[in-house]
This record gives structure tokens, C-alpha cells and sequence, in this order.
């Protein structure tokens, strides 16, 4: 008897997102290369830009049902709540599966224990919810009897619904770490991560420096691979048209929240205008609370006039910005809570439509970004210094373009994302290959 054909299912948070174009890419590119996808969305995003790319994605999407909030209930009348939305699911799989779901039930316990944090409540109501979300998951992969393997995007809630689905239907998991999801403690607490690379296939991230961390926490015979994201290449491509003989425009571009340094560009900007340097400068992204804070630092500064703030746009729409734009600028910076990026896909898109570029010598960007070769790099949370590294470029034409041609060689050698994918793709199919044994 011949065998369904194998799938991955990939697990991710909301689908699609307009700050994840790079995951709605992957995953358009590796059906383009011949695999056979699945997406189970744990969220229906309502208000999002949806990119071109994520339009021409074949696989079908589920989504779960959300449980409700649990901040004012009891824990009882929220587990009620919450079993009466994903009960049909449990039950049969505790009748196919009773010891394998006992099982897992018993680690959703012992793990609100090992990893409760000061509140055994908190820990197991959250574990619990990840639970309800993977049994959901795993009756849909045995009633497929064609997804032999689960992926999940961002090691933090994703991935802890994975390893639980991948328990309940037997099958293996993998996840791609990115940032956040790395570094905040609070997200996996004690060993909880480790315990993930242990339980996963193999686990994939997008930068040495995530690499170099993930390595020291893995055990020895876990798989652990680095494989940048990259862009589509052909979408964003060098041009000069739009950019017109007025003030340069200084773009940013990325989630309005404090990993982006946004206030700092800002502050810069000041010392611009005191310093009489002519030019604008535009921040696009999506609205987080975090877009008031901006807002004020340039009220504040006095600087509405050729200082603003815009909402996210499309990739496509994007690509005309980029066009029109002198210097593409992000001061990405470390927050307290361990947060930051890893390597903004914005600075790639940049590169490789012939931008000169400025960041912040943090994480996995000078990985991207070589200072003084292709790009200046300067200390993060320093206005004064980001002020002087935008001015060097401006007052230079001819470094900027040095700098826009090495960006292009760059991106064009090491960020094409069809080539990067195939690396991913060859990891899939090799647990494929195993899962048929």
C-alpha cells in the first residue's frame, strides 16, 4: 500500500503577521521547492498587513480555538472553561492514546512545579493552555495521516505546544529560536529551554550569536544548526528612480517597541537640526504602545516638522520607500529584560536595495553589518555617536555608495533566501526520511 504524502506542520503564534514576512517566506519557499506544508495558527490576527508572499502560500491553515484570558478567573472555573473548548479533542485522544496522554498530562504537572517561579498557578495554568492548544493539534495530525514531523517558529509558546503535540501524536518536532524567545528568561524559566533542544529533532537560529548562546546551553548530542533567513532577492532589488533632489530622507523601519532604539534616532535628529544638517527622516512600522513614547521624544524635541511616524506598509509598498530614501538607520538596542534582535530583516531589505546602512554593534548585526566596510556600526543607546555616523555618510557621497555596493555583495552572497531555505529543507527531509523507516 502506497503512503500518503509526508507534510510538516509548522505551529506558529498568529498567521500571518505582518513583523514575520520572513516565516510567510520559508514557508512559501519550501513549497516552491517540493515540500508539502501544513499551519496551525494558536491566534487569528485581526488588523494585520498581509504581504504578498503570504497570498501565495498554498497550505491550509488552522486555527485553534483561543483559550480565554485567565487574569481574573479562578483556576478552576478557567480550567472548566477551557476543557469545555477543547474537550471533543482530548477525549479521543486519551481513547487512542490513554498512557502516552497520561504521560504527557503528568509532564504538564511536573513541569508547573520544576518551573512555577514563585507561583505553582501561574506555571501550570500556562503550561496547561499550551497542553489544551497541542492535544487540539494532535488529533488533527493523526486524522491527517499525512504530517509526520511539526515545526515551531520562536522557542517560547510555540514550541512548548510542539513538544507537547509532538508527544501526544508520536511524531517528531523542531523549532527556530529567534530573539526574545532566546534571551527573556521569564519566557523559559530554569532549564526549560535546554529541555526543548534535549526533546527536539533539531533546532535552527538565525544568527552566530544565537548560535554561540543556544551551543552552551544544548546537551552534547542535540542538533543545532545556523541558517540566516535572508529576503527575497528578486523583490528587493538596487534602484535610484524615486529619490528626488530635496532634503535626504533618513528611513527606519520596524515594530514600534523599544528594541528598535526608535528614541535614539530621534534624539540624533536633534542634534542634526542644531547642527543645521538638511534632511527628513521617516519611522514606519506597527503601532505597539511602545509608538506614543516616539511621538513624544519628538514633540518633546520639538522636531514634528521633518520627524515622523507612519504605520506598517506591505513589503511591496515598502520597496518604493526604500527606493525614495537616502540612508537606511535602526538603532537596535538590548532592553533590560534581556530582550533584542537578532539580525532586522529591514537592514537586509535595506542592503540589497543599494541603501548605505547604520546600526548597533549588538547581537547577531555585525554578522550583517562589517563597520567602516560595508556599513558604520556605532554603541547602542548613543545618540551622539549615531548623529556623527549619520552625518559621516551624508557629508560623503562617494563613502556611501562604497558602502551601498558592498552592502549588495553581502546580502547577495550570504541572504538570498531561496538558497538558505534549501538548507532547512534539507533537514525536513531528512526526518521525513526517517519517519517512513
Amino acid at each position: 500500500m502506497q503512503l500518503p504524502e509526508s507534510e510538516i506542520g509548522y505551529i506558529l503564534k498568529g498567521f500571518p503577521r505582518t513583523s514575520e514576512t520572513f516565516i510567510s517566506n520559508e514557508i512559501y519557499l519550501l513549497e516552491q521547492a517540493g515540500l508539502k506544508i501544513s499551519i496551525f495558527s494558536l491566534k487569528k490576527l485581526e488588523g494585520q498587513k498581509v504581504h504578498g508572499v503570504s497570498r501565495r502560500i498554498n497550505a491550509a491553515v488552522t486555527y485553534l480555538p483561543e483559550p480565554s484570558a485567565y487574569q481574573n478567573a479562578g483556576l478552576v472555573r478557567w480550567i472548566f472553561d477551557n476543557l469545555t473548548l477543547f474537550s471533543r479533542s482530548h477525549l479521543r485522544l486519551f481513547r487512542m492514546k490513554p498512557w502516552v496522554y497520561a504521560g504527557t498530562l503528568f509532564s504538564v504537572v511536573s513541569m508547573s512545579f520544576k518551573y512555577a517561579d514563585g507561583s505553582f498557578k501561574t506555571a501550570f495554568r500556562s503550561f496547561l493552555k499550551e497542553f489544551l492548544q497541542a492535544g487540539y493539534i494532535a488529533v488533527e495530525v493523526l486524522n491527517s495521516g499525512r504530517i509526520r514531523h511539526l515545526h515551531a517558529h520562536f522557542c517560547h509558546t510555540a514550541t512548548t505546544v510542539a513538544m507537547f503535540a509532538a508527544k501526544l501524536s508520536e511524531v517528531p518536532f523542531s523549532f527556530t529560536a529567534h530573539a526574545k524567545d532566546i534571551y527573556r528568561t521569564d519566557m523559559n524559566p530554569g532549564d526549560l529551554l535546554s529541555r526543548k533542544l534535549q526533546k527536539a529533532e533539531f533546532a535552527v537560529t538565525c544568527t552566530k550569536a544565537n548560535y554561540d548562546y543556544l551551543d552552551r546551553l544544548k546537551p552534547a548530542t542535540s542538533r543545532l544548526y545556523r541558517i540566516y533567513h535572508g529576503i527575497d532577492l528578486k523583490l528587493f532589488t538596487a534602484s535610484n528612480n524615486n529619490r528626488t533632489s530635496g532634503p535626504p530622507l533618513i528611513l527606519s523601519v520596524g515594530r514600534f517597541v523599544e528594541k528598535k532604539g526608535f528614541t535614539y534616532l530621534v534624539e540624533a535628529c536633534r542634534f542634526l537640526k542644531d547642527e543645521e544638517w538638511s534632511f527628513i527622516c521617516r519611522m514606519i512600522g506597527g503601532f505597539d504602545a511602545y509608538a506614543e513614547t516616539v511621538q513624544a521624544s519628538i514633540d518633546s524635541l520639538d522636531l514634528a516638522d521633518i520627524v515622523t511616524i507612519h504605520h506598517a506598509v506591505t513589503q511591496e509598498e515598502l520597496k518604493s520607500i526604500y527606493q525614495a530614501a537616502a540612508i537606511f538607520v535602526l538603532p537596535c538596542r538590548i532592553t533590560d529584560d534581556g530582550d533584542r534582535d537578532g539580525i532586522p530583516n529591514v537592514l537586509v531589505e535595506a542592503m540589497a536595495m543599494g541603501l548605505p546602512v547604520i546600526s548597533t554593534n549588538i547581537s547577531g548585526i555585525p554578522e550583517l553589518i562589517k563597520d567602516k566596510e560595508n556599513g558604520l556600526l556605532v554603541p547602542q543607546k548613543d545618540s551622539r555617536a549615531l548623529a556623527d555616523a549619520i552625518q559621516s555618510m551624508l557629508g560623503n557621497p562617494g563613502l556611501m555608495k562604497e558602502f551601498a555596493l558592498k552592502g549588495l555583495e553581502t546580502v547577495h552572497r550570504d541572504f538570498d533566501a531561496k538558497s538558505n531555505t534549501l538548507a532547512l529543507k534539507q533537514l525536513f527531509e531528512q526526518c521525513l526520511e526517517s519517519a517512513r523507516k
